[in-house]
Order: structure tokens, then C-alpha cells, then sequence
């Protein structure tokens, strides 16, 4: 093996590993990658991280981690050796999305509706309209086109034979999509004869694909739809992304008290007056959108927002509601809802899941908590977690009271061995480092998919645990046509 990749070790069979062979030969698709990076030496490496950083810096491509006393501004962390997809690969992952997101968005509309999954027991009723982030207030509103889930971020992963499982799905404001496109302009100006070497599907093009799927939910007739992003304010961990989608679209960027309801139509303050607005992307959850329907103290959403939406004056991306369709509990039930309501069997496999409401799973999963990885059903970004082979017997003791305290709230997962990738660390060590794939799916008229997504990837040394806000970072991925 050349240079960098001389120290680089792929012959372990806990994990896939993305370029090498156990035998350490490059799989087919990475091999011009391979012998590029073993023309570069550690200086060289270091010399485009510094083009890199500086880029970013002057992008101003920060997120945020909250309860961080040092501060609280910091670049994405950035791996500079991309993540490569064949086509054919690639196929399957579309097709797949495609499959999952067209039956979440029936059983969205199903449950909002004539609830006739739970009539016939597909789901168990009281795990939905138990779930936190069902809205009852909403039976019987129907978005524009029957659209409920706009923008989807689904994570999956690889297990030891390479094989595509979805994770989770994220489906009420997903984030991450800026990052996958600057981290593109990134390593195109670090590495261009790299990027020129390989025949790499663009992904520049989906702040227009964004813009015109929320123009089509837009429920006026209007032939040029006013859209706004609606965001928290620059203290939100993803404002840099809401800024950039804005300023890439080519719209108004609003905080709650830049909007106006009057006569139940939605208008944003400018200079020249005030201005109707059609369709919302919103970057505020569901709980904040409307102090008159949900949490009375909330200063990021509008009074009077909700009944303009259901009026049908304006419409909302992502649709309110939303969030019980990716509830981890819910997530175990996908591959029946897909059967449901589409009549085919799942293209993309989920996580094997126990769950503690099943006296059965309960036993097992206490039985087996060194070995498990147990989620909070709606939480996020690394929070609420335990990986049980990582953890000490106290957590463990920790986790089994609030799992038998509150069974509805967690499920239980086999530790993955997540797939590896060889990454930088400190620019002067290669190491293989676990990653997952977040792609994007829009949904407007129908569903569409940049080819692509954000590869995160886990930069602390054995972690498991991509999430940037426990010291994951990410990887520019390509889909190619070989």
C-alpha cells in the first residue's frame, strides 16, 4: 500500500471497511482516490487543510454545542478524504428513500385523518396518539398536495457486511444540508485534480430544487410563491444553515417577530410595507410556533400563525405533526407501514429494535444492557444515550430505572459496528473512523434526492457516536458514475 495508507490497517472483521479490502487492496471505486492521497505527504495534507480552514472561515461555516462553557461558535469539524458511492449503490439508497418517505407521508396523512392503520392494528394505537410530538389539533387539516414531510433527513449506516440499514429517520427540521454542500466547494479547492479525476453527480443545484419544491405546496395560485426560513435567532446551534439556505434561495431570513398575522394571512415586515407570505420553512419546532396554541411563553413563533395555517392561508415546511413519524418507537414500525400501505416489501432494512412497552423486550433488554444501544424516543443529536459496551455498570443501573420508569420513552438496538472510513487525525495520523449517511429528501409534486448527503463521521478514536455535538465531524460524499 502506498504512503499514507502504508500504516492503515482494514483487516478487522468487527467492521466494513469503506476503501479497503480486508486483504488492504482499494475497493474499485476508490482506487484513483488511493493513489492520489499516496502522491501527498503529511505536509502536503496539512498545507490544503489550511486552504480548507480558511474557507470555512471565511464562509463563517460554524455550529454551535449548548452547555459549552469555552465558547460557543466553532468550524465544523471536516475530514478531508471523501467518502466515494458507485452508482449502482447509490441506486438502492434512492430507491429506497423514496419507498420510506412515500409511506411515512401516507401514514401521516392516515393518522391525521381516518387513523385506519390503527383500526386494523398495524401500529398499536396507544403508542401514536401517545406519542410526544402527535398533535390532535390537527385531525382533519390537510397540508397542500397531501404533503406532510417536505425535507427529510434519514440517517443510515453499514453493518459488518456492508449492508444499508436507516438508523432513524428525521423528519420534523432536519439539518446538516449546508455543510454537505460546502463541504463540495471545500475539497474542490483542496483537491481538483482529485475531484476532476472522478465523474462526481452534482449537488449544487439543491437550494433551486428546495426553493421550487416549497413554491409547489404554496396553497395560493400565485405564479411566483413568496417563501421565507423561519429560524430562532443566531443563538440556534444550525443558524448558520438557515442563513446560507436563505441567502442560496433567495429569500427573506425571519425571526418570529419579523412576521405579522392579519385577517389570517401571514405577512413579513420590509421597507416597503408589509409583504404576504405563502410558504414558511420553518426551522422552529412544532411547541414554538404559536404562543396561542402551544407554549403560551414562546418568543420565536407568531400569535395567530396556526389559525392562518389552517385556514390554508400559508403553508408550513415541514407540516406540524410531523415529529411522531420519526419518534424511535414508531421508527421499529416502518417496515409494516411500508407493507401497509404500499403492498412491497421494505428496500432498505432498519436497525433490528426492542422495545420496553413489550414485557418480553423489556426483559430482554435489561438482561442485556452491556451489550445494547438504548435511545430516548425523541431525542437527538447524541442526547439521551447509552451505548452499553462503552458504559459503566452504574450508568447501566442508571439507565435500567429510567427504562423501567418510563417504558414508552426509550427502545434498545444491537451496537452496530458501524462502518469505517480511514480519516485524519491531527493531519498526521490515518485511522479508520465509523461514519453514516444523512441524505436529503425533498417532497413537493413528488420526491426527488441530491445525490449525495452528509457523511459524518465519528472523530474521536473508537467512538461510535457521529453526532457533532459529541465530537463528530463530517466527509464530502460522492455519488459517481464509473
Amino acid at each position: 500500500m502506498i504512503s499514507l495508507f502504508k500504516q492503515y490497517d482494514a483487516s478487522s472483521d468487527r467492521f466494513y471497511d469503506e476503501v479497503l479490502t480486508a486483504h488492504g487492496n482499494p475497493r474499485s471505486h476508490y482506487d484513483k482516490m488511493v493513489h492520489r492521497f499516496g502522491q501527498f505527504s503529511l505536509e502536503d495534507i496539512r498545507t490544503r487543510r489550511q486552504i480548507v480552514n480558511i474557507f470555512f472561515r471565511n464562509q463563517g461555516i460554524t455550529f454551535t454545542v449548548y452547555g459549552v462553557e469555552e465558547g460557543i461558535e466553532r468550524i465544523f469539524p471536516f475530514d478531508l478524504i471523501p467518502r466515494i458511492i458507485p452508482s449502482d449503490e447509490w441506486g438502492r439508497i434512492e430507491r429506497g428513500l423514496i419507498q420510506r418517505i412515500t409511506a411515512l407521508n401516507e401514514f401521516l396523512a392516515d393518522i391525521y385523518s381516518n387513523q385506519k392503520i390503527l383500526k386494523d392494528r398495524v401500529v398499536p394505537a396507544e403508542l401514536v396518539l401517545g406519542s410526544k410530538h402527535f398533535r390532535r389539533e390537527f385531525i382533519g387539516v390537510r397540508p397542500p398536495l397531501g404533503v406532510y414531510i417536505h425535507v427529510t433527513g434519514s440517517d443510515i449506516i453499514r453493518d459488518r457486511d456492508g449492508r444499508y440499514l436507516v438508523l432513524e429517520d428525521n423528519l420534523r427540521t432536519p439539518s446538516g444540508v449546508s455543510y454537505m454542500l460546502q463541504n463540495r466547494q471545500a475539497l474542490k479547492r483542496a483537491f481538483p485534480v482529485l475531484f476532476d479525476r472522478y465523474k462526481v453527480r452534482p449537488i449544487d443545484n439543491y437550494p433551486q430544487e428546495l426553493l421550487r419544491t416549497l413554491q409547489e405546496i404554496s396553497p395560493t395560485s400565485r405564479p411566483s410563491p413568496n417563501v421565507v426560513v423561519l429560524t430562532p435567532g443566531i443563538y440556534n446551534s444550525a443558524y448558520f444553515e438557515h442563513s446560507f439556505l436563505a441567502r442560496q434561495m433567495g429569500v427573506e431570513l425571519c425571526e418570529g417577530r419579523d412576521l405579522v398575522i392579519n385577517n389570517n394571512k401571514v405577512y413579513t415586515r420590509t421597507t416597503r410595507g408589509l409583504q404576504r407570505i405563502d410558504v414558511i420553512y420553518r426551522r422552529v419546532d412544532d411547541e414554538f410556533l404559536d404562543p396561542l396554541v402551544f407554549r403560551p411563553d414562546s418568543k420565536l413563533g407568531v400569535a395567530g400563525l396556526i389559525n392562518a395555517y389552517r385556514k390554508g392561508n400559508v403553508a408550513l415546511a415541514n407540516a406540524i405533526g410531523t415529529g411522531v413519524a420519526d419518534d424511535k418507537v414508531i421508527y421499529s414500525f416502518v417496515p409494516e407501514i411500508i407493507r401497509y400501505y404500499l403492498g412491497e416489501e421494505p428496500l432498505l432494512d432498519n436497525v433490528e429494535t426492542w422495545l420496553p412497552s413489550n414485557p418480553k423486550d423489556m426483559k430482554y433488554i435489561l438482561e442485556n444492557l452491556d451489550k445494547l444501544v438504548v435511545k430516548a424516543a425523541n431525542e437527538s443529536g447524541g442526547y439521551g444515550m447509552l451505548v452499553g459496551p462503552e458504559s459503566t455498570e452504574e450508568e447501566r443501573e442508571k439507565f435500567a430505572e429510567k427504562i423501567v420508569a418510563e417504558p414508552r420513552n426509550y427502545i434498545a438496538q444491537p451496537t452496530i459496528s458501524l462502518s469505517r472510513h480511514p480519516s485524519f487525525f491531527n493531519d498526521s495520523e490515518l485511522a479508520g473512523c465509523h461514519i453514516d449517511l444523512r441524505p436529503y429528501v425533498l417532497y413537493g409534486k413528488s420526491p426527488i434526492i441530491v445525490p449525495g448527503g452528509l457523511t459524518r463521521v465519528a472523530l474521536k478514536r473508537g467512538s461510535l457516536v457521529v453526532n457533532s455535538s459529541q465530537g463528530g465531524g463530517s466527509k464530502d460524499t460522492w455519488v459517481i458514475d464509473e
